[in-house]
This record gives structure tokens, C-alpha cells and sequence, in this order.
């Protein structure tokens, strides 16, 4: 039986605007985190996978995003297998933060210092 390779995307490709799931948990979060994500924590995606589509809207590509990539991973493969056209973002928040892409923590932009768990 064989398996259809994970989709992946680097950071640099996912369009700002793009949906975004981080999937890390709250204290991750709080730490600093994509300005317009979705913050479901990976234990939580089954039960709020309704908030997600919701969300969502009319299908649109989901970028799952996590600290380095591996609860990412397993977020993604299960959304595949729900059928939304989801996408691993390589390398996680910590390759989002090295390219620096923007990021928030609590409710103001952060700073040149902010960290990322």
C-alpha cells in the first residue's frame, strides 16, 4: 500500500492572505503567531473540525502551521483525509519568523524581539 507524499509549502510561498491554521498550543500562541491564523491546538482539531470549515468557507487551501513542522504534518494529513485541500507549511512558526514574515503576541504586532516557542 502506498502512501501520496505530504503536501508541503515554505514559508516564502504561502500568500498573504492565505488561511493559516496553527495548530500549536495556547502558550506557543501567546508567544507570538501569524497576525490572521486560526488557533486550534492539535488536540483539539477533531472535535472543532466544524469551526475550521467554517471558517474556511467555499474550500479554499489551508496552510497548517505548527513551531517546526511536526504536529503540522499529522494536522495536515488528516485534513487531507477529510478532503480540504490542506498544505504543510515547512519549517513551521520558526522558518516563519526567520523570514520574517510578520508576527502578533497577544494583541499587538511584535516587536523586533519577539520570540516564537
Amino acid at each position: 500500500m502506498g502512501f501520496a507524499p505530504l503536501p508541503e509549502m515554505e514559508v516564502a510561498a504561502v500568500p498573504a492572505d492565505g488561511f493559516l491554521l496553527d495548530v500549536r498550543e495556547d502558550d506557543e500562541w501567546a508567544a507570538g503567531h501569524a497576525e490572521d491564523a486560526l488557533h486550534i491546538p492539535m488536540g483539539q482539531i477533531v472535535a472543532r473540525f466544524g469551526e475550521l470549515t467554517e471558517a474556511l468557507g467555499d474550500g479554499g487551501r489551508v496552510h497548517v502551521v505548527c513551531r517546526v513542522g511536526g504536529r503540522s504534518a499529522q494536522v495536515t494529513q488528516y485534513l487531507v483525509a477529510q478532503g480540504l485541500d490542506a498544505v504543510n507549511v515547512d519549517g513551521g512558526m520558526l522558518a516563519w519568523q526567520a523570514a520574517g514574515r510578520p508576527l502578533v503576541s497577544g494583541q499587538t504586532a511584535a516587536a523586533d524581539g519577539a520570540f516564537v516557542l
